[in-house]
């Protein structure tokens, strides 16, 4: 078989239109109005859903690891936003990593890899 690639995530939501501007706002994607947020080739959709709570039940299962240029920036960014941080930014092994919540209550990190880390890994 095919290796397979992951094209795009659907978020759902009971206020997808919430959801959808707050990424948008908060990190500065690429989109293109079919509904869908480019993320770096990963494109995702939010869905009104009726299946799903107003927020998340288990929101350490999945997180969005969002690599950025400049984590104390973005976080700057975010803090202008009124960002509820779970972990603020903090140098880590690898760079800098930071953990807050969406407005759904997803888990979301900002992470700036170190040059040590990215040289080690071949990158």
């Amino acid at each position: 078989m095919k290796s397979s690639a992951l094209g795009s995530i659907l978020l759902g939501s009971v206020d997808p239109v919430r959801l959808h501007a707050w990424y948008l706002a908060a990190l500065a994607p690429e989109h293109f109005g079919d509904g869908f947020i480019d993320f770096g080739g990963v494109r995702v959709l939010f869905e009104n859903r009726t299946d799903v709570a107003p927020a998340t039940a288990e929101p350490g299962r999945v997180i969005f690891n969002f690599h950025v240029a400049d984590a104390r920036a973005a976080a700057a960014h975010l803090d202008g936003l009124g960002a509820t941080w779970l972990v603020e930014v903090e140098r880590r092994d690898a760079g800098l990593f930071g953990t807050l919540v969406d407005p759904d209550g997803n888990y979301i990190q900002i992470i700036e890899l170190s040059e040590e880390y990215l040289a080690a890994a071949g990158r």
